[in-house]
């Protein structure tokens, strides 16, 4: 086999295993919101936010669905304002990881194996404009591991995508961390907590329409054919 012919196919391939086996290898590993918040408590403020982004970024990268454990710890230990800067920290190095991991390992096989009729939308999405960027970036709808990936399989230019990483993603973690931090643990035990907190903070359930007319416009942008 001419493995330089198939070097794109090979990285792709590379590539999907290395993802398939961090989400297999994260299947075992368990993670308590109690114990993070005791070890962190160990720690002056400035070693605990150290230590808070380094453990975000690498234990969310072997789980696929760990940031929940993550930003509930955040809120809880740092509060709502700190732990969102915090978070956005964590989740910038997060895209810039996943972003060139799927551009240097998968870009060259989408360009190379596309079907034609898929080549419409990527070329789309080459072309899609920042304010759109930043909406998908602060509506909360698409996983931030997923739209990272997706982005650096696509035409877009990472320059473009991260500024909406940075200047999207604290809208979004600021409301997901302030409705954490005022329904705390109950959410984990009993979600439909969160509806009496709503119910509670008015201004807030305002705030989550706003969300709410994001992701519709979002869902729009995405099935549209223009």
């Amino acid at each position: 086999m001419n493995i330089r012919k198939h070097r794109h196919e090979i990285e792709f391939f590379v590539l999907i295993i290395v993802l398939f086996w961090v989400w297999y290898a994260g299947r075992s590993l368990r993670l308590d919101p109690d114990t993070i918040i005791n070890s962190l408590r160990a720690f002056p403020l400035f070693y605990s936010s150290i230590i808070y982004v380094f453990l975000y970024v690498i234990v969310s990268f072997f789980i696929f669905f760990s940031k929940d454990v993550f930003w509930l710890t955040g809120a809880l230990f740092f509060g709502p304002g700190y732990s969102t800067v915090l978070i956005c920290i964590s989740e910038a190095i997060n895209a810039y990881i996943l972003f060139y991991l799927a551009r240097r390992f998968g870009r060259g096989f989408v360009e190379k194996r596309v079907a034609e009729k898929y080549r419409h939308l990527d070329e789309k999405l080459g072309r899609i404009s920042f304010i759109w960027l930043f909406i998908f970036r602060a509506a909360p709808l698409i996983p931030y591991r997923f739209m990272d990936l997706a982005a650096g399989l696509t035409r877009i230019k990472f320059t473009r995508y991260f500024l909406a990483v940075i200047l999207g993603s604290p809208l979004k973690m600021f409301w997901v961390q302030s409705v954490l931090y005022g329904v705390g643990k109950n959410i984990l035990t009993n979600p439909v907590a969160i509806i009496g907190y709503f119910q509670d903070n008015r201004i807030l359930m305002y705030v989550s329409l706003i969300y709410v007319v994001l992701v519709i416009m979002v869902v729009f942008k995405i099935s549209s054919r223009d």
